[in-house]
């Protein structure tokens, strides 16, 4: 029989906003427009994602939902708390939680083919969280070209998925 794992956080629970404290190192910021965004993902979709906080009520991850939740004007949030964590802990998995979700890429052919239909279907793009720029270009460009075939005289040129960092070379 397999043995349940233990972990310092596995169960949700609500808590009050008002007794939610941001922490003074979170080094990860939003703005007003993704603070809105977030706010009209949570009034689409509902609470999806609780915050983690640790015993004090000390926001580990979650700073940005707890922003639109004030926004919101909600008075609880579902949370789960983090329990026995130190203080290290909580501050590397404050980074972790952002960093580890952007190490993450996009398969450009799949999202436009979603994007695409999602629009056939009427639903309202701007929920999605990209922006009318980042739209138009995945709506009428959605895959990038086909590499030419091989040849010591073809010039390439490469864009970073992540950063998009632009290089070019001979192969």
């Amino acid at each position: 029989m397999a043995r349940k794992p233990k972990w310092p956080a596995d169960k949700v629970e609500r808590r009050p906003v008002a007794d939610l404290v941001p922490s003074a190192r979170n080094a990860r910021t939003h703005s007003t427009e993704q603070i809105a965004q977030i706010a009209a993902s949570i009034e689409e979709w509902g609470w999806t994602v609780p915050i983690l906080i640790d015993e004090r009520g000390g926001i580990i991850a979650g700073h940005g939902r707890v922003m639109a939740a004030e926004l919101l004007g909600l008075a609880d949030v579902p949370v789960m708390v983090a329990r026995g964590w130190s203080a290290k802990q909580k501050r590397a998995y404050m980074i972790a939680d952002n960093q580890i979700a952007l190490n993450a890429a996009w398969d450009s052919g799949v999202l436009a083919t979603e994007l695409a239909d999602l629009k056939l279907d009427g639903f309202d793009l701007d929920l999605i969280g990209f922006g009318d720029d980042e739209l138009t270009k995945l709506l009428t460009n959605p895959a990038p070209e086909a590499f030419p075939e091989y040849g010591a005289d073809i010039k390439t040129e490469h864009t970073c998925p992540k950063c998009s960092y632009k290089w070019s070379g001979n192969a």
